[in-house]
């Protein structure tokens, strides 16, 4: 019989905005030979009366589990943890606009607090353009609604270099490009944020 051993790694809330995203990570270690896998949950739920509701998960819901793991897996050094799985639990309270850079910065804040190894830190912006062309970071989900195309880029905290995008609507080049490099600006803040978060915790610790 192989040997598994569980261990939760870190529990957390992440508000962004008026997005709120409860986070759990755990890591299953396991004696038999194994590639490392990395898997990840969204839920949609509440945490009204201490109850917790969870809704089946559609099409969006799916592909918003496989942009936030895919992002992971481009950033987590997996080959040092063989014969593991590593488990991030992204539970949405509530959703205000600009849920998928919520998870993805949410994620990238469990596996940096949880101390696993990264070859880079990540970040997600979310941009909205108005019928109008006007460029709107962190939209609401009235302005979502209201929008003509809405584009969820992943940016690295190295190169700063697109990981990842998302986009929906229809939208020129040029009106691309410049999401892309108000995003990568807008990043700047986002791992500056990550920064001050992880000093203030462990200098509580001290």
């Amino acid at each position: 019989m192989p040997n598994i051993h569980v261990r939760c790694l870190i529990i957390s809330v992440f508000h962004f905005g008026n997005d709120i995203i409860h986070t759990l990570l755990h890591q299953c270690s396991s004696s038999r030979p194994a590639l490392p896998v990395l898997t990840i949950r969204c839920q949609s739920g509440t945490d009204s009366n201490s109850s917790h509701v969870v809704v089946s998960l559609g099409v969006r819901e799916r592909a918003r589990e496989q942009c936030v793991r895919e992002t992971c897996e481009a950033a987590l050094l997996l080959t040092l943890h063989p014969r593991s799985s590593v488990t991030v639990i992204l539970q949405v309270i509530h959703d205000d606009g600009s849920l998928l850079s919520c998870c993805l910065n949410a994620a990238c804040m469990a596996l940096m607090d949880a101390g696993l190894p990264m070859s880079h830190l990540f970040c997600s912006v979310t941009c909205a353009i108005s019928k109008e062309g006007q460029i709107i970071t962190d939209p609401t989900a009235l302005q979502e609604k209201e929008s003509r195309a809405l584009l969820t880029f992943a940016i690295d905290s190295v190169e700063r270099n697109v990981l990842m995008s998302s986009t929906t609507g229809s939208f020129s080049v040029q009106e691309l490009q410049q999401c892309i490099a108000i995003s990568q600006k807008a990043s700047e803040q986002i791992f500056q944020f990550y920064r001050h978060s992880v000093k203030r915790r462990y200098s509580k610790i001290k």
